[in-house]
């Protein structure tokens, strides 16, 4: 592939890997200041996570009116949704919808991996290296690859023996799996599992599920779109999209403020089975310090413990269904039948927490110590998440230094924008920012914005580096490890960090202060003259630079703000 001219001449202004909702947002927003991108993306179109993720039952646990770009009127306005949660094919195609309408494709290139991305010090310049044997040449290299695209394939003992197919969840065969008559096992019972298994067992002659870790999960109660409501929030959607971004979600949902332990078992009671009837992710909405206070939270984790009993008729699986950690310690699933599935006789569930699975055989899986004969096994065993898609590209910034050796402790990075040692490198929703902890879209659209700013900045005053300063990296590592205390969650072994992936440093990755919080930080980096930074090698002085992208992102003043640290100060005894 030839360097096309960028704004600058001569070299390509942008490289972008990956052709998800941030790939495709990031190549607008640089288009449209007249800066020239390339895109590089595995797939043969676009849609990142929902192109490679098409297992049974795939959706989205955000509602469809939210979990879309916001950036263009035009698109909330002809876009319909059709369920309340979307489903992948329909998440897909307005994927797919958006490159179309902004002409998007002629500056992606598909079915092409990025194998490698280095830094030439001399020239202030990254060569980015495919597996079609290209070699571009380009100021930034920007990584839009993905908090959850790197699939994790346990390597079980005697895989290669087993005789049937064996698929994962995150790479599911795009003209699907016909499961009818087959004796299928389930190995994982996280998100994608508890979407799956119900659409499995209805095809399937004989059903086995292996759990390492029973998972809290609510109803979703999902629905066709109302046409009167779709036309409610699209007559309202600025002010909608305002109130999302004051939460610490990213998205909007009724909020009950008070502590859970102020109310009497009665009146708990009646808000959880409120939220409950509500369903989704907004149950978590139910009190305010549910994820902060533990008594609080053995309230409503009892409370999903007896809808699981209430729906599993036989106890012992009932019982090994019932999670005894943090409720809301993973990503609270969203399911539709998934606990009622085990009613049904030809399902059954094989508890591996003690135990782990010991091999594949030729004819199927063996745990505590018995052989269970399959025809298909599906991997649902999740994903290296927020780092994984960045170790499969060796990436070289100052001093030959890989990205995986500066990591190896952990990631390290500043805003989860950028890391120390890489100049001109960008990261999409990278470790230390909100992304899966908020709407991903709106963390994709505020990074894609900054960026954005940040390069225009640079072409304005002609400076060629930026990357942080070391003191900038250590102060967020500090700070995000500190925010992350406050938390119930950070006792917790998830995948927020790493803890599903042997070998990986526990570091809770996602920055958990809250979304505006996060916001209102990466604004005052920007107005103080990119304070933090350093460009051209040189701390710049504090002078505000032209917002062009990144003003929306402020919340008007007469929009509540909500913040994690706030819900955690209702219950700081005074001493």
């Amino acid at each position: 592939m030839d360097a096309a001219a960028g704004r600058n001449g001569g070299m390509i202004d942008a490289v972008i890997v990956g052709a998800g909702f941030g790939g495709m947002y990031m190549l607008h927003c640089l288009r449209k200041l007249g800066f020239n991108a390339q895109v590089f993306e595995g797939g043969d179109d676009v849609g990142g996570t929902w192109y490679w993720n098409r297992y049974p039952g795939a959706r989205c646990d955000i509602e469809s009116m939210q979990y879309s770009y916001s950036f263009s009127e035009d698109l909330d306005q002809e876009w319909d949704w059709t369920e309340k949660y979307a489903p992948q094919p329909e998440i897909l195609a307005y994927a797919k919808h958006v490159a179309d309408r902004l002409d998007l494709r002629k500056d992606i290139n598909f079915n092409t991996r990025v194998t490698s991305a280095d830094f030439d010090e001399d020239r202030n310049q990254w060569t980015v290296t495919t597996d079609k044997g290209d070699k571009v040449e380009a100021r930034f290299c920007i990584m839009a690859v993905g908090c959850l695209s790197a699939a994790n394939k346990p390597p079980f003992e005697g895989m290669d023996d087993f005789s049937g197919p064996i698929y994962h969840t995150g790479e599911w065969p795009h003209e699907g799996v016909d499961f009818t008559g087959k004796k299928v096992a389930v190995i994982g019972t996280g998100s994608s599992a508890i979407q799956s298994i119900p659409l499995i067992a209805a095809q399937a002659s004989d059903l086995t599920v292996f759990q390492r870790t029973a998972t809290y999960s609510v109803p979703a109660w999902n629905e066709a779109v109302d046409p009167a409501k779709a036309a409610e929030v699209k007559a309202n959607y600025p002010d909608l999209r305002a109130k999302a971004r004051a939460r610490p979600t990213g998205f909007y949902f009724p909020f009950n403020m008070k502590p859970a332990m102020d109310a009497s078992p009665e009146e708990r009671r009646a808000k959880y089975e409120e939220a409950w009837e509500r369903g989704g992710l907004p149950f978590l909405g139910a009190f305010g310090d549910l994820l902060f206070e533990k008594e609080a939270n053995d309230t409503v984790a009892e409370f999903a413990r007896e809808k699981i009993r209430g729906v599993v008729k036989d106890p012992a699986t009932a019982d090994l269904l019932c999670p005894d950690n943090i409720f809301g310690c993973k990503r609270l699933c969203v399911d539709t039948g998934y606990f009622a599935t085990y009613n049904l006789p030809h399902v059954k569930l094989v508890d591996v927490s003690k135990r782990p699975i010991e091999r594949f055989t030729e004819k199927g899986v063996v745990a505590n110590g018995v052989e269970h004969e399959v025809d298909a096994v599906v991997c649902a065993t999740g994903f290296a998440a927020m780092t994984g898609s960045f170790d499969r590209i060796e990436i070289r910034g100052r001093n030959g230094l890989t990205l995986k050796e500066k990591w190896a402790g952990g990631a390290r990075t500043f805003l989860g924008l950028s890391t120390v040692g890489f100049p001109n490198f960008f990261m999409i929703t990278g470790p230390g920012s909100p992304s899966v902890l908020a709407q991903m879209i709106q963390s994709i659209e505020q990074h894609a914005d900054w960026m954005a700013d940040c390069i225009a900045h640079m072409s304005d005053i002609g400076a060629e580096t930026i990357e942080p300063t070391l003191e900038a990296e250590d102060a967020w590592v500090d700070h995000v490890n500190e925010v992350s205390e406050i938390s119930l969650r950070s006792t917790c072994s998830s995948w927020y960090v790493g803890a599903n992936i042997p070998g990986t440093p526990r570091v809770f990755m996602p920055y958990i202060g809250g979304f505006p919080v996060y916001v209102q930080k990466c604004n005052n980096v920007m107005t103080k003259g990119y304070e933090g930074f350093k460009i051209n090698g040189d701390t710049p002085k504090a002078e505000c630079p032209q917002i062009r992208q990144t003003e929306r992102w402020r919340v008007p003043l007469d929009i509540e703000v909500i913040t994690p640290a706030a819900l955690a100060a209702m219950r700081v005894p005074v001493v």
